[in-house]
């Protein structure tokens, strides 16, 4: 039977405090009392900073083990290709970024070792065009991965095409769904799946700030009662398609991740 998990992209926000988090509630507490209203996160923070073991399996412990987790892939394995393009082949940047890729699957080890891994979210920038180049690192990449269950995000559309989608079933790597506004060469929705992984990113619909704001105010939007309505069906088809559906909300200026996130989880229980 198909599962379905809900959260946010990330939960390490001090403005939460007053809107999810309780005033008084110590930093240290959060995941804690993340745990206690959702059952899964996906990890933000280790795109920023390639993460360890320890701090692992410290989120293991401090969710009580309550979470699964999607950790973000450190931007060192999705965003140094496009400095080293003009210089490198793709291939010896591959093997210039064993060593992180290694570093990486080694970080989430105790995860995995506890059945707590939903999938490593690998989010390449809008600037990673559908090129030559750019597949043919994107291929060595999953398959020095190949042994963690994967999802990819783009932000360029020109990768939604049949021969993307076809190649990412052949590696058994998930497509990342997402919901952002509609610029030009954004991704358009489309409710694509290439493995056992249903993944649905909601990133808000700020046009006006997404190439002119920060990494909050891009984000700052709060999805009408009417919009989260029209994913519904859709994500119930995904259910039908999919072993896991993953729902991670990244709008998350003003709490507003936490609230459409409990939202859709009551339209999707029709309550």
């Amino acid at each position: 039977m198909s599962e379905i998990l809900i959260g946010t992209s990330g939960y390490d926000y001090l403005e939460w405090k007053g809107g999810f988090y309780p005033e008084k509630l110590a930093r240290n507490k959060f995941l804690e009392y993340y745990s206690e209203h959702f059952n899964s996160l996906e990890l933000n923070g280790t795109y920023y900073r390639m993460p360890t073991a320890e701090q692992m399996q410290k989120m293991i412990e401090r969710s009580q083990k309550r979470l699964r987790f999607t950790v973000k892939a450190f931007q060192g394995l999705t965003h140094a290709f496009i400095q080293g393009k003009d210089h490198t082949p793709p291939g010896l940047i591959m093997n210039q970024y064993k060593l992180l890729a290694g570093e990486f699957k080694k970080a989430i080890e105790p995860l995995l070792a506890d059945n707590l891994l939903l999938c490593a979210l690998f989010q390449f920038p809008e600037s990673f065009h559908y090129e030559k180049e750019e597949r043919i690192y994107l291929d060595l990449l999953l398959k020095e991965i190949a042994d963690i269950p994967v999802v990819i995000e783009m932000r360029n559309s020109k990768w939604q095409n049949d021969q993307v989608y076809n190649a990412l079933k052949e590696r058994n790597s998930g497509w990342c769904i997402t919901d952002n506004p509609d610029l030009k060469n954004l991704m358009k929705l489309d409710y694509t799946v290439t493995s056992d992984i249903a993944y649905l990113r909601f990133h808000g619909r700020n046009a006006k700030m997404w190439y002119n704001g920060d990494t909050v105010s891009r984000y700052d939007y709060l999805y009408s009662d009417e919009e989260l309505q029209s994913f519904v069906e859709p994500i119930q088809q995904l259910l039908k398609r999919a072993k896991i559906v993953q729902l991670f909300f990244n709008n998350h200026a003003k709490s507003q991740a936490v609230i459409n996130a409990k939202k859709i989880e009551m339209l999707l229980k029709g309550t």
